[in-house]
């Protein structure tokens, strides 16, 4: 029973977070045929989903943390993770003060979820987990991988990032992720949290144009 109302919610959460940025595609479309709207929108699923991946490590980095002195927020590693994403921008043609919101978004995102498992384990210690991952050994080379993906896929969506109608896109793009990986309440939450700096700002925008 209780798999089955999961599942519900992540069917019914998803759908409509998909329909309520679908809804307005019509008058995206009157500038762009349909077939190049559904193509960018693909496009921007490969991003969302290395968002969505990177969202269900921290349920692991939540599980290497909690019950000890390790807290949430780490602002030396967080800067570090900042920093070196900024350099390597650079060397990917990128403007790095927005790639360093991009990843800042998905350090909130993942602080999101793990201060959620962290109330929901307080409320109930029956849930809490059983095994305590490495944070060094096992999760950062995972994190790290990520990072490395999603510096490729900001620079190969760099144009459709750009559009004026990449948002529309994006919470298409993020509603097919969380169907696909099955996010919980929690998870689409952080999802959501890592959305906003995907988008290129509205200056740059207006200096494409």
């Amino acid at each position: 029973m209780r798999i089955r109302r999961t599942r519900s919610v992540v069917v019914s959460a998803s759908m409509a977070l998909l329909f309520s940025a679908t809804a307005v595609v019509p008058a995206v479309a009157q500038s762009k045929p349909a077939g190049s709207v559904l193509s960018a929108g693909r496009e921007l699923t490969v991003l969302t989903d290395l968002f969505a991946e990177r969202l269900l490590v921290a349920d692991k980095v939540a599980a290497a943390k909690y019950g000890t002195d390790r807290p949430i927020d780490d602002p030396a590693r967080e800067r570090k993770i900042l920093d070196d994403v900024a350099d390597r921008a650079v060397g990917l043609g990128l403007d790095p003060d927005a790639v360093v919101a991009v990843f800042g978004d998905q350090i909130e995102a993942n602080k999101v979820v793990q201060r959620g498992l962290y109330a929901r384990w307080d409320a109930h210690p029956d849930e809490r987990p059983t095994h305590r991952p490495d944070l060094d050994k096992d999760i950062r080379p995972a994190l790290d991988r990520i990072t490395t993906q999603l510096l490729g896929t900001l620079a190969a969506t760099e144009g459709v990032r750009s559009s004026r109608s990449c948002e529309v896109r994006l919470y298409g793009a993020a509603a097919r992720s969380a169907y696909g990986h099955e996010l919980d309440v929690l998870h689409l939450k952080g999802l959501g949290r890592a959305l906003p700096s995907a988008c290129a700002s509205e200056n740059a925008r207006n200096e494409q144009a």
